[in-house]
């Protein structure tokens, strides 16, 4: 949980994936209602069941059980084509302008250096090209064709509002509004949140959903900020706390 509930007040968007707050955490979901309330906050519900959330929302948007990944491919390539994306934070708060080596590729499903008898990656072409000095070399106008924001660009392209409908179960129209909103968050003066719960981490894809919704507060500027972030919501205070920072030796 990168922000506090009490932050949520904070925000100007609110998107609740993979959770149910306004039923199974109502004293937090307050926070929710109070941006609302106070600083006109968007609510968007994107979850398979009209649930609680969904009922006080803004926006909500009915997708099939296990294509949140989709949905969010689709947010990030949103906010690239559309130019939603937080320009100045993106270059000078991300890696972003990093140069990838050449012979980093993205083909049939797997990534550059798949080893197919040894069921894993040889992960030495995804590495940043290098300078004399031995630092990373960078582009900060974000052209270069092998820098980190080009190379998202190219593999998030795929996710149209068309290809998200199909796979989503949604329309195209439903996923462009929501889209709308959820992206207008991505300049200076304006901050979102996203919110989950167990319906992302006990996901069989847990990791590449919360990666995939990390990269799109990235590429909008809401880490790090107030009302921002990529936050589970937990049944008490210890839990989430213990497992972002690891098990104790005891």
């Amino acid at each position: 949980m990168t922000n506090g509930w009490t932050d949520v007040a904070n925000t100007d968007v609110v998107l609740v994936m993979g959770g149910n707050p306004a039923e199974n955490h109502p004293v937090g979901f307050r926070f929710v209602m109070e941006a609302k309330r106070h600083r006109k906050a968007k609510l968007v519900c994107v979850d398979p069941r009209f649930n609680r959330t969904a009922a006080v929302s803004d926006r909500y948007v009915q997708i099939r059980s296990g294509t949140d990944i989709a949905f969010l491919g689709g947010l990030l390539n949103y906010a690239l084509s559309h130019d939603r994306f937080h320009a100045d934070y993106v270059r000078e708060h991300t890696n972003a302008s990093f140069i990838v080596k050449e012979g980093f590729s993205f083909a049939d499903g797997y990534f550059s250096g798949w080893d197919e008898d040894r069921q894993r990656y040889d992960k030495s072409t995804w590495e940043y090209e290098r300078g004399a000095d031995g630092y990373a070399r960078i582009d900060k106008t974000l052209e270069h064709p092998r820098c980190v924001f080009q190379l998202l660009k190219k593999h998030y392209a795929r996710y149209t509002p068309e290809q998200v409908a199909s796979i989503s179960g949604c329309t195209a129209e439903e996923f462009e509004q929501a889209a709308e909103v959820i992206c207008s968050t991505g300049r200076a003066g304006r901050s979102g949140t996203i919110l989950y719960a167990l319906g992302w981490t006990q996901h069989s894809h847990s990791v590449q959903l919360i990666h995939t919704a990390a990269m799109l507060q990235l590429m909008l500027g809401n880490i790090g900020m107030p009302g921002g972030g990529v936050n589970a919501q937990r049944g008490h205070s210890n839990i989430q706390g213990a497992t972002d920072l690891g098990a104790w030796n005891m």
